[in-house]
């Protein structure tokens, strides 16, 4: 009996150590994930405490902005105590998070408190808010303008890349022809051509259009003629046996199979294309991003070079984003083989 008696109260003693080092594990991802709410917290004491000496056209949107995160975490982290995945997502994230805020704190600290960076090179983040919202309009027009340049081009370029690239990879006698011109061609620069497509055509937009052209069509030919000429014998084989003619081979079996490297080849592409559109911005096109960071460098307004590079990098990494979305749909057997 008194041995029952030990055996229950060892397991007594078991369940509870157990229960114990369960909340033990409990607790560590709910700080982890407090992290970058307790950074905020900390950075908006800070900015109310430390009075500033960059005191040029300050304004009050950074507290507004920060007080606008703790809430919106805040609810984030109320909601992931219920919703296991959103709990998992703010675990991974948060040190990263925490670490983004403590350096645009430090970016706070360095210009607008200390002074450390001279104006107007370096302004705060609370004068890059204000452009952002001072200048609204006019950042919405550039974008829409960079975007209309942006997708004319890449459209064209992807189509003429397609049509190229599925000619060179699926006919031997138009590799012949058209691959030394490709080998010639595509390795200079598309900004290389910059003083040429002025010359060739009657606007700066077109000139625009033809260097972003350029861009993406290199990319996408070589990504495309790969991909048909290492499609597997095995699968033409097949498809002839089924009775399938020239035509169904290349849409029904080449294309379908080669749809990998093609995703590669406009992912790529697209890469390029930014980089072309911001350079020929620069130089000629009357509108848009490229254009906005010329004009406001020109005035030295650097907070709105900074605020337009904010809309750059928020609008481009959408679109990769999208691009590898429809990957992951279109390619749903390579799901995360290729991350964004």
């Amino acid at each position: 009996m008194a041995s029952q008696i030990t055996t229950v109260d060892k397991s007594l003693d078991r369940v509870e150590l157990n229960n114990s080092t369960l909340k033990k594990s409990n607790v560590i991802p709910i700080l982890i994930s407090l992290l970058p709410l307790i950074v905020l917290i900390v950075d908006l004491s800070l900015h109310l405490i430390i009075p500033n000496k960059q005191k040029f056209s300050t304004t009050k949107y950074y507290p507004v902005l920060l007080e606008s995160f703790i809430g919106i975490y805040l609810t984030l982290f109320i909601s992931s105590l219920k919703i296991k995945k959103l709990s998992n997502a703010l675990y991974e994230k948060a040190p990263f998070i925490s670490v983004a805020f403590l350096v645009l704190e430090l970016w706070d600290i360095i210009t607008e408190k200390f002074k450390l960076l001279p104006l107007p090179y370096y302004p705060s983040p609370d004068k890059v808010l204000n452009s952002l919202i001072s200048d609204w309009n006019i950042l919405g027009i550039s974008t829409l303008y960079s975007l209309r340049l942006l997708f004319t081009g890449y459209i064209i370029g992807v189509s003429l890349g397609l049509v190229t690239g599925i000619l060179i990879g699926w006919n031997k006698r138009c590799n012949y022809w058209i691959g030394p011109l490709l080998k010639i061609i595509g390795p200079i620069p598309a900004t290389a051509w910059i003083p040429i497509a002025l010359t060739i055509f009657p606007t700066s937009f077109w000139a625009s259009v033809f260097l972003i052209v350029l861009a993406v069509w290199f990319p996408v030919t070589v990504m495309t003629s790969s991909g048909i000429s290492n499609v597997r014998n095995a699968f033409f084989e097949v498809a002839k046996t089924l009775g399938a003619n020239q035509r169904y081979l290349i849409f029904k079996v080449a294309i379908p199979a080669a749809f990998p490297m093609i995703f590669i080849g406009l992912f790529m592409g697209m890469g390029a294309s930014f980089l072309t559109l911001i350079v020929s911005e620069m130089l000629g096109v009357k509108a848009g991003l490229g254009w906005y960071i010329t004009w406001a460098q020109g005035w030295a307004e650097y907070s709105k070079v900074y605020a337009s590079l904010i809309v750059i990098a928020v609008i481009f990494s959408s679109i990769i984003t999208l691009i590898f979305k429809i990957k992951d749909r279109v390619l749903s057997w390579q799901r995360g083989l290729i991350k964004w």
